[in-house]
């Protein structure tokens, strides 16, 4: 008898909890509906060069709005393919999805990234990234948006600055 009522009490006490669970995110959700963009339902595009050396694409995730205050997009470089030298307002976050990538921070050494790899940008830190010379590479791009603005572009990256005489 003693089994029973704890089980009875145990599953009590696990309804309630779920239900308050559930009534907290709708709660957060302040009532909105779930949204899905499909894929391909946003066109691509090719990165603009006066901000990229070499061929690169854009494929739109999602935008920032009023309650996401960061944006996503898939950036594919071809070998390389790289961003010039920039800063973003609040970081950003880099995922490589794909290939192998070579990233640098002002003053830093270049340093290469591989498919699985997380990169963390902090706000205002001067950086580029793509492409390794020999391998195209993909990454998801998780940018913040502050008072309009993601991104605040500098010079190109010089060729001597891409391929400095180095061994990985």
């Amino acid at each position: 008898m003693r089994r029973l009522t704890v089980m009875a009490l145990s599953l009590s006490l696990l309804v309630s909890v779920t239900l308050f669970s559930g009534e907290a995110i709708a709660a957060e959700a302040n009532q909105n509906s779930q949204t899905i963009i499909r894929a391909g339902s946003q066109p691509s595009y090719k990165a603009p060069s006066e901000h990229f050396i070499g061929n690169a694409r854009v494929d739109p995730l999602f935008p920032a709005n009023d309650s996401t205050h960061f944006s996503a997009a898939y950036v594919t470089f071809e070998a390389g393919a790289h961003t010039a030298w920039h800063t973003h307002p609040t970081g950003q976050r880099l995922i490589v999805t794909a290939g192998v990538g070579w990233i640098q921070e002002w003053g830093g050494p270049i340093v290469e990234v591989h498919a699985g790899d997380v990169i963390w940008f902090p706000p205002g830190i001067k950086h580029w990234h793509g492409a390794s010379p020999t391998t195209a590479m993909t990454h998801i791009a998780l940018t913040g948006v502050l008072d309009g603005k993601s991104v605040e572009w500098l010079e190109q990256v010089s060729d001597d600055q891409y391929l400095p005489v180095k061994s990985f």
